[in-house]
């Protein structure tokens, strides 16, 4: 435990992942509560009249030691969990939710708050502090300060049972995607697919001891089955058994649970004085309420629809003049699209992949870092690490100070969930002169190096690594003074700018030869797959964007309106997508039940910020294209104004200080092919 609660005497104070023991984990969050209780008892009993250091300040400092472990732990619960953990994490977030309550709901302590918030106007306080004022304030008055004692009660069950339910619902969703495996003993069922899938399917199973070929629901080995396989019986029922994770009437069914936490959200709105969770949630988004959120989501969609169904068409009138397919269906998608990819532009993925060695998209991702924020990246290896797989760096600016830590963890295994994520182990901030620097990690499922090649990605795999690695600037980058508004603690619509923005270098040629290198012969990716990237980047653009819409709408027809009535997931569900859906329902399937963003991570009313920030992004980056995308005027601005700034100002001010103007949708519908 001491290991944990101490400081760490490591290089940089990184943590000491080797040294800590499962066990350590129970006691030291125990301890750390302790200590937080500790700090906020002195806040409170302190004689001296509230001001902003003695209150807000101290408030934002407090539980620092809690925060470090918690971080850590989480962060493994999600890369590397076992059942120890998961039972450790349903044993913890009980009494980690009861602190939470017990500080917002501490009526002293919001007395406080409160007195300060009342002379704000006469504090003299800068951008930042103001900010934090304002956002100390809300997050109590918006979570039950205000409440009578009875209500508070309430609002503390709920919460409880909030935190809980969020983790049980992730633990069946991982449970299930590791029980599957499509084991295949008939070398003809593996007809389409391409050479390195095979390998890896092979090397699987026999890790198993088993004779043949294993497939799992992990994308890297899901998706090229899905999108290459001929055998249309063995798509299907992998994409069956892809889309009933969590729907199996079994003990990790999670349909009560996302029907609980739906209600008990709206509950907890409603306790709050909110009509939804999405008028809760969206008060502190750009977005500002429901009714613009949807309004967002049906302007799209209007404009979407026409492109995706005469696409649809395409692909369908394809399909049957291939292989004679009457109707399409979901297992046919990924399928026939790269059929017909291959068709238009004469590229297929397989030609492309030895073009992305892993190892060379990753220094791609640092070289451009370089020329746009001065950023150097050294591997490390005397820094402490939690699996074999993650590799660590030291991040320098251009005067050599140390700027961040930064760990990669880019391989499939069976204690990380699916899917890629930014996170961090420490946030950047300043206490007491020293600008604290942050320890930022990317998370993600990439094909392994097999016996005979190295993790060779797919261009859909590039952009993801690009987008993790954008988030990571962000954190990387941070320069605030207090970490609740460092890094990627902004409006959840305006965190996914500076990710979806670094996606776009993916497509410049000018970018492209700096890491696209063939990774036997060393020969940069020719112009005509460059061309044929770019001009494939819209192709089905309007059925990918009816995709995301849909996701958005099902996330604001759970938590824009009571949910209640909802007593079958699945024809709500059903019914929700049914303006959005393309393909016939799949009676087996129900997507809301592993939907982890809404249910799970912190997207709930917030679906939408992707497609939101499409928007922000695109413009964005048609400012770098006007100027040079390595310009470094217009990378000084974006890194100044809005990687740096974190939450320390609103969004839109922000954006508009780089920009010079808001954002204008022309830009995205462009890029998208719609208009």
């Amino acid at each position: 435990m001491k290991i944990l609660t101490t400081k760490f005497l490591t290089k940089h104070n990184t943590a000491p992942f080797s040294k800590i023991k499962i066990e350590d984990y129970a006691p030291a969050i125990t301890k750390g509560i302790e200590l937080t209780r500790a700090e906020i008892d002195e806040i409170v009993n302190n004689p001296d009249k509230p001001t902003f250091e003695n209150t807000i300040e101290a408030l934002e400092f407090s539980g620092q030691t809690l925060d470090r472990i918690t971080s850590i732990f989480f962060n493994l619960n999600s890369a590397e969990t076992s059942d120890k953990m998961q039972k450790i994490a349903q044993e913890v977030t009980p009494m980690l939710t009861e602190l939470s309550n017990d500080i917002t709901l501490n009526t002293a302590l919001f007395e406080r708050i409160k007195s300060v918030y009342q002379q704000k106007e006469s504090l003299n306080l800068n951008t930042e502090q103001a900010m934090l004022l304002d956002k100390k304030y809300k997050n109590f008055s918006r979570n039950g300060a205000l409440l009578a004692e009875d209500k508070k009660a309430r609002l503390r069950e709920i919460d409880t049972e909030l935190a809980k339910l969020k983790l049980t619902f992730g633990e069946n969703v991982l449970a299930e995607t590791n029980a599957y495996q499509l084991h295949i003993t008939n070398e003809a069922d593996l007809k389409g697919l391409p050479e390195g899938t095979i390998e890896a399917a092979r090397s699987l199973a026999k890790s198993k001891e088993k004779e043949g070929w294993i497939f799992t629901l992990d994308v890297p080995s899901y998706l090229p089955f899905v999108t290459y396989a001929e055998n249309r019986e063995l798509r299907k029922e992998l994409a069956i058994a892809y889309g009933k994770k969590a729907f199996q009437n079994n003990e990790f069914d999670n349909k009560q649970n996302i029907l609980k936490i739906a209600n008990l959200r709206h509950e907890r709105a409603n306790l709050l004085g909110y009509k939804t969770h999405a008028d809760f949630v969206l008060e502190e988004r750009m977005a500002q309420n429901p009714e613009k959120v949807n309004s967002f989501l049906n302007d799209l969609l209007s404009k979407a629809k026409p492109a995706a169904e005469r696409e649809f068409k395409q692909l369908t009138d394809f399909a049957k003049n291939l292989d004679s397919i009457d109707h399409l269906e979901k297992w046919d998608s990924s399928y026939y699209s790269e059929k017909l990819k291959q068709e238009l532009f004469n590229l297929d993925d397989e030609k492309l992949k030895p073009y992305f060695k892993l190892q060379n998209v990753q220094n791609g991702a640092f070289t451009i870092a370089n020329k746009l924020f001065g950023l150097t990246f050294t591997e490390v290896f005397d820094i402490d690490k939690y699996h074999e797989d993650v590799h660590t760096f030291e991040v320098s600016d251009a005067s050599g100070n140390l700027v961040a830590i930064f760990y990669s963890d880019f391989f499939p295994r069976k204690g990380k969930r699916n899917g890629a994520w930014m996170t961090s182990f420490k946030p950047q901030f300043v206490k007491e002169g020293v600008n604290e620097r942050p320890h930022v990690s990317i998370v993600c499922n990439f094909t392994k190096p097999t016996e005979t090649k190295p993790s060779l990605l797919t261009f859909n795999e590039v952009t993801t690594l690009f987008h993790e690695f954008g988030h990571a600037l962000h954190g990387m980058l941070a320069d605030t003074t207090y970490p609740s508004l460092s890094g990627t603690s902004v409006y959840w619509d305006f965190v996914e700018l500076p990710s979806q923005v670094m996606e776009n270098w993916c497509y410049e040629p000018e970018a492209l030869a700096l890491f696209a290198h063939h990774y036997e012969t060393g020969e940069i990716i020719p112009q005509e797959f460059v061309n044929k990237i770019k001009e494939s980047a819209s192709f089905l653009e309007g059925m990918a964007t009816l995709r995301q819409l849909s996701f958005g709408l099902l996330d604001m027809a759970f938590h824009g309106k009571n949910p209640s009535d909802i007593k079958d997931v699945k024809v709500f569900e059903k019914a929700t997508m049914e303006d959005t859906a393309l393909y016939p329902d799949v009676a087996e399937n129900c997507m809301s039940v592993s939907f982890s963003h809404i249910f799970q991570g912190g997207y709930s009313s917030g679906y939408y910020s992707y497609k939101w920030a499409e928007v922000l992004d695109a413009d964005a980056f048609s400012y770098f294209q006007e100027k040079g995308i390595f310009n470094k005027e217009v990378a000084d601005k974006f890194k100044d104004n809005v990687l740096s700034k974190g939450g320390t100002d609103h969004p839109m001010t922000l954006y508009k200080k780089f920009r010079g103007q808001e954002p204008k949708p022309e830009a995205l519908l462009k890029r998208a092919g719609l208009i």
